[in-house]
């Protein structure tokens, strides 16, 4: 997915490390390239904005059980799946 925008961290990327962002789990500068680009490209904030809905939905649904593996693989695919139609039908 790309907004047709330059950016300093490409949109691709950003939407790459969106979960890693959202956990927690990037470094400082990775978190203010994530934040900055955010704020810079509405497509990116909308679909991060569907990322962090869909997490929340699978935390308050799967409570502290961890997620197996393959389900998360499924579901990341499902994901990049249907972000692969959103950006063929724009």
């Amino acid at each position: 997915m790309s907004c047709g925008n330059p950016h300093e961290t490409p949109c691709d990327e950003v939407l790459a490390q969106v979960y890693a962002y959202l956990d927690g789990e990037l470094g400082q500068g990775g978190c203010e390239d994530v934040r900055q680009h955010l704020d810079e490209c509405s497509p990116c904030l909308r679909e991060y904005g569907l990322e962090e809905v869909v997490k929340k939905l699978v935390g308050k649904s799967c409570g502290c059980d961890p997620v197996p593996a393959d389900l998360r693989d499924k579901v990341l695919g499902r994901i990049q799946q249907v972000r692969a139609e959103i950006a063929e039908a724009e």
